[in-house]
């Protein structure tokens, strides 16, 4: 593996600690930790006397987040709480008629399960299609879009095993048969290229404190601009109307951009983290940071196939494979070897049947190795 071209620096993880959590939470690069310093610092210092300043960082975070899922402009971005706020806004600003379908895979993290099943006192049918490693799981979720399916919403990426799934051919698929297509990206964007224009998404979010390397309380969400104006908005207020600086107007407007889905004050503190963030993700360069995770998910897949007894759980199908790589061990309880790891500083998680590690681009050689060492002591 290469040297990251020296971007490891940005980085000041404990060495006796191995990070493999990034699917879940991820650790700040140092940019953003200075960023939020420096924030917190003026904030004390003079308080708000600078926020035009402070505005400025908005803008340029929605140019990031633009530019890393290729948005047709930054206008298309709007900046939430969180996925699951994001999902709501698209389950409950659509007009729903008794009957509706919504097909959704049997893999998928309860955010993008319970929002569609809230909706069953509409008339809202949900399906599910299993995902199977095994066969071609596109094709099966294209069969089973009939004349009443209004949506397909999917995670690009599956939490619990990081089984990628073919985005662009599923977009393709919606949209010559005019079903919604509403991707849950929060296990791709900032691992994995996603270009919204090119695989025809309509909807799609994402928190900002995984692949992102940002703080929690932030995400984005993009909605094609064309539907924009068919999601009923069910929040309202200052920020999210035309003209938002002038506070005497009375004739006021909803926002043509994604603004309007931003109801009142934004978080700044967390804006400033996520901007530093994402910006350190764009000089990398997302097609590297993707090559590099993969090439660390590579090794430590080839490190645990030399261990007795493990199982990856994930595909190894470079097709299908992520930053995510699940494997449990015969004869071991994954719970119990899950708890194990934690105690002996291997950051992980227990998802998908087994233990779930998810290194990121900058994650050493040496994190990786260590790894591996304390879990081969674990299992002894």
């Amino acid at each position: 593996m290469n040297d990251n071209n020296g971007l490891e620096s940005e980085f000041d993880l404990d060495p006796n600690v191995s990070y493999l959590n990034h699917a879940a939470v991820s650790p700040w690069p140092l940019q953003a930790a200075r960023a939020v310093a420096g924030f917190a610092a003026e904030n004390a210092r003079i308080g708000a006397q600078y926020y035009p300043a402070w505005i400025e960082t908005e803008t340029q975070l929605r140019d990031n987040l633009a530019r890393l899922i290729n948005t047709p402009s930054p206008d298309d971005i709007a900046l939430v709480k969180n996925t699951s706020e994001a999902l709501s806004f698209v389950a409950y600003g659509l007009d729903w008629q008794n009957g509706d379908e919504i097909i959704i895979s049997d893999q998928e993290f309860p955010s993008n399960r319970i929002v569609w099943e809230s909706l069953a006192d509409k008339g809202v049918i949900v399906r599910e299609v299993a995902l199977s490693a095994d066969s071609d799981s596109e094709n099966a979720i294209i069969a089973a879009m009939g004349p009443r399916t209004r949506l397909l919403a999917i995670s690009s990426v599956q939490y619990g095993t990081g089984y990628r799934i073919d985005v662009a051919k599923l977009g393709h698929a919606c949209r010559s048969r005019d079903v919604l297509f509403c991707v849950d990206a929060i296990q791709s964007i900032g691992a994995l290229p996603l270009d919204v224009q090119a695989m025809q998404i309509d909807f799609t979010m994402a928190d900002g404190h995984k692949w992102l390397l940002g703080p929690e309380g932030l995400g984005v969400f993009y909605v094609r601009p064309e539907l924009r104006n068919q999601l009923k908005l069910s929040e309202y207020g200052w920020h999210m109307i035309e003209k938002r600086g002038d506070f005497s107007q009375r004739d006021w407007s909803i926002a043509n951009s994604a603004v309007r889905f931003e109801c009142g004050s934004p978080n700044m503190l967390a804006t400033h983290a996520l901007e530093a963030s994402t910006a350190l993700l764009l000089k990398v360069g997302i097609d590297q940071v993707s090559a590099l995770i993969q090439s660390k998910v590579d090794y430590l897949a080839a490190q645990l196939k030399t261990i007795a007894g493990v199982e990856l759980l994930s595909s190894r199908d470079p097709s299908r494979s992520s930053g995510i790589l699940t494997f449990r061990v015969n004869g071991q309880d994954s719970q119990a070897l899950y708890m194990a790891l934690m105690k002996a500083n291997v950051v992980c998680a227990c998802r998908g049947g087994g233990v779930r590690f998810s290194p990121h681009y900058y994650t050493p050689e040496a994190a990786l190795d260590l790894a591996i060492s304390r879990l081969k002591s674990c299992l002894e």
